[in-house]
């Protein structure tokens, strides 16, 4: 088995509808910031432009920098009270897109074992959401947070998925090399873009993201599948 497998949560060990989660948890932020007299017409449309920035930041800041940057250049908001308010969020009214989700029991089964066998785990996650959110998600996925050694979030991380450059940066901050590791994942872009790198994927195809880009050599299947195949990796 290799040293260290890494895994993607949402979608992955978090099964999800990346749509239904997104347009979920977009009206529970617009509902609660709302109710601290934010413009949510105005709020809304720049939260989606700064994400999209951080999905094409190029390294030169972080991508909780690069956040604020474009988020507070399209609405004003972005000082520290504003950013105290709707970080808040995260640890409050976020929990509610729990029901945009469900528990993978086989997911769970498979980073228990490797965990108690003393396994490298790093969740690498789309380093899109601030830590409490991720910590969140960890938790609505029924694993504990300690179970990795490492966890992307956007106050660490200069790019996101699918740049290459991701994997790149996560493999130098865990001081690895990618014939070290393995990704099980679920997205056959976002993912995959880690073969790039030298990062062999294996995906989990039941909540399967960009299916149009799945190719026939690409390792596919169930979580047990998955566990055969580090075992005889």
């Amino acid at each position: 088995m290799k040293q260290t497998v890494m895994f993607d949560l949402d979608g992955t060990l978090l099964p999800m509808d990346q749509t239904e989660f997104t347009e979920g948890y977009f009206a529970l932020l617009a509902a609660y910031a709302r109710g601290y007299g934010y413009d949510d017409r105005l709020l809304m449309p720049a939260l989606w432009k700064a994400t999209l920035a951080m999905v094409n930041n190029d390294g030169t800041m972080t991508n909780e920098e690069r956040f604020w940057k474009v988020f507070h250049d399209l609405t004003g908001y972005g000082d520290a009270k504003d950013r105290e308010i709707l970080l808040r969020f995260y640890t409050t009214d976020f929990n509610k897109a729990i029901s945009f989700s469900k528990k993978s029991d086989a997911a769970i089964d498979l980073v228990q074992r490797l965990y108690e066998n003393g396994t490298d785990l790093i969740l690498a996650t789309n380093p899109l959401f601030p830590r409490p959110a991720t910590m969140a998600r960890i938790g609505w996925a029924g694993l504990d947070p300690k179970m990795f050694r490492m966890i992307t979030t956007y106050e660490m991380m200069n790019t996101c998925k699918p740049n290459p450059a991701y994997f790149s940066e996560l493999l130098e901050k865990a001081g690895l090399k990618a014939s070290d590791c393995v990704l099980i994942g679920n997205d056959a872009v976002e993912d995959i873009a880690a073969e790039e790198v030298g990062i062999d994927v294996f995906l989990i195809p039941d909540c399967l993201e960009h299916p149009e880009a799945l190719k026939p050599d690409m390792r596919t299947g169930s979580f047990r599948e998955a566990e055969a195949w580090l075992n005889n990796y």
